[in-house]
């Protein structure tokens, strides 16, 4: 192909420096999402998940465009708490930060004075933001953004087209689950693999932290643990046994749905929460013992409704 100039874009990679292999998930679909569009830019890869070297600044320096993959990388305090590591020096790399399919860290006020002028100085105003859910995008439209877009997160967009045809309805034999460790809450966390213990024949559970396999094995000693490697967890998921997957970990469910996997998703904090209401994922609140019970029990067919034009809005500005 002749190009006239080759843009120099810069990925925001959520999945360097996280201890969480969903993150692998989110960037894989980042990834995945991004290679027809950027196919003829110059792709350089930063982490987001610490404070940025002087080279990674350099190297933002030189590029059109940095593409923030996914995650909870907003927060109404970025200076204080926030999984992106931003810096006041960071104010002078410009309006090139593109949003897609990020989200806000938990349920928070408006943002304080410095994150406002920090994001008013970062974020670009020529291009679309995708952020992933009607959360997300009031907030930036309160701090004055018009040109934002509710596409929810990247792995939503890998989901099969057919996936509400295609997904099974009834109970399979066996389970697999996740337990969160950074939002524990051990009646709710034990009441759940009690009530998987009782409807499957098995119970396996995925080790998307290293903390989560002390947490699960304190809860359930003789549960079966699945390796906490990506790989491990997608060959759980394309083997011949009949299983669903119930867990409150958002992208583990998101990934059993990518493989067809039957899903109830637990609510633990505003990610599910939000993304469930906006598009329809199959989620039950974590207080509702017998709503989680029902769904296991009675055959629900999936209604899942993704912002098709949305996200093939944003993804076109790039072509």
């Amino acid at each position: 192909m002749n190009v006239s100039r080759f843009r120099t874009i810069t990925l925001l990679d959520t999945s360097v420096s996280s201890t969480n292999v969903g993150d692998e998930i989110i960037m894989e679909a980042v990834r995945h999402q991004l290679a027809p569009v950027i196919s003829n830019d110059y792709v350089n890869r930063v982490a987001s998940h610490e404070t940025m070297s002087a080279k990674s600044r350099g190297m933002i320096a030189k590029s059109d465009y940095v593409i923030a993959g996914g995650s909870n990388l907003l927060s109404s305090h970025a200076g204080l708490r926030s999984v992106w590591k931003l810096s006041p020096l960071d104010a002078s790399l410009g309006r090139k930060f593109v949003m897609m399919g990020v989200g806000w860290y938990h349920d928070q006020g408006a943002p304080d004075p410095y994150t406002a002028w920090l994001f008013r100085s970062l974020f670009a105003r020529d291009r679309l933001h995708s952020v992933r859910d009607g959360y997300t995008k009031r907030k930036l439209e309160a701090l004055g953004f018009d040109n934002v877009v509710n596409t929810g997160c990247p792995t939503l967009w890998e989901l099969p087209a057919d996936i509400n045809q295609t997904t099974p309805q009834k109970r399979a034999r066996n389970v697999v689950t996740t337990l969160n460790t950074y939002m524990k809450d051990r009646r709710a966390d034990s009441d759940m693999l009690a009530l998987l213990q009782r409807k499957y024949d098995r119970v396996y559970a995925w080790v998307q932290t290293y903390s989560d396999q002390a947490y699960l094995r304190e809860l359930f000693p003789s549960i079966e643990l699945i390796a906490p490697n990506l790989a491990a967890f997608d060959a759980a998921l394309a083997s011949d046994l009949d299983l669903d997957y119930v867990g409150n970990r958002l992208h583990a469910g998101i990934r059993a749905l990518q493989k067809r996997r039957r899903t109830i998703i637990i609510e633990i904090d505003n990610r599910a929460r939000e993304m469930g209401r906006d598009f329809n994922l199959p989620t039950v609140a974590r207080d509702d013992l017998k709503g989680l019970e029902a769904r296991i029990e009675h055959p629900e067919p999936l209604n899942i409704i993704l912002p098709r034009g949305e996200i093939d809005r944003w993804l076109g500005q790039w072509s």
